[in-house]
């Protein structure tokens, strides 16, 4: 009798474990069909803005005078003194004549002397479209001094990337 009780707590708690294993995978198996996960509308093309560039310095070297040199250690007396820190990037995207980003990227990093980071992403209707693109990287210059305007058919569900990267070119729309 006594091995009898023993085997049947053993099944007992088999069958729980089975019950509770078998609830597990029902709530996973639900939840990673439901709720359904929709990236865009119907009728919708995406416009992604994503860049990282680390803008212009922002201002120039200056000639330390004797008296600030005197001033340094000797192994700190470099006679021109270079500013670390960047230019914000200033991106501007416009559809069909109507703005739909004008924002500021700061630069990155403690002394803000790291790229300048951009990612937005705006839903727009599918067909066919304009886009303009333009850049600033310093802010010693007025305007934007990098643009790009290109008519688009952006068909439903196509991701329509805006790039900047001085380097290959400038401005991208893909």
């Amino acid at each position: 009798p006594a091995d009898l009780i023993a085997s049947m707590g053993t099944l007992s708690r088999y069958a729980g474990q089975f019950v509770l294993y078998a609830l597990f995978a029902a709530f996973i198996g639900t939840f990673s069909a439901s709720p359904r996960y929709q990236h865009l509308q119907p009728g919708e093309a995406l416009l992604r803005l994503s860049f990282s560039h680390p803008g212009k310095i922002k201002a120039d070297c200056r000639r330390r005078t004797p008296e600030e040199l005197a001033k340094l250690p000797a192994n700190m007396r470099a006679p021109l003194d270079c500013p670390r820190e960047r230019s914000p990037v200033i991106a501007r995207v416009e559809l069909d004549g109507a703005e739909l980003v004008h924002e500021t990227f700061a630069p990155s990093g403690l002394s803000r002397d790291g790229a300048s980071t951009g990612y937005r992403r705006v839903p727009i209707a599918a067909g066919r479209h304009r886009v303009r693109a333009q850049f600033n990287d310093d802010v010693r210059a007025s305007g934007f001094m990098y643009e790009s305007d290109r008519v688009i058919d952006a068909t439903a569900g196509q991701v329509v990337l805006i790039d900047f990267a001085p380097e290959r070119g400038g401005v991208t729309i893909r």
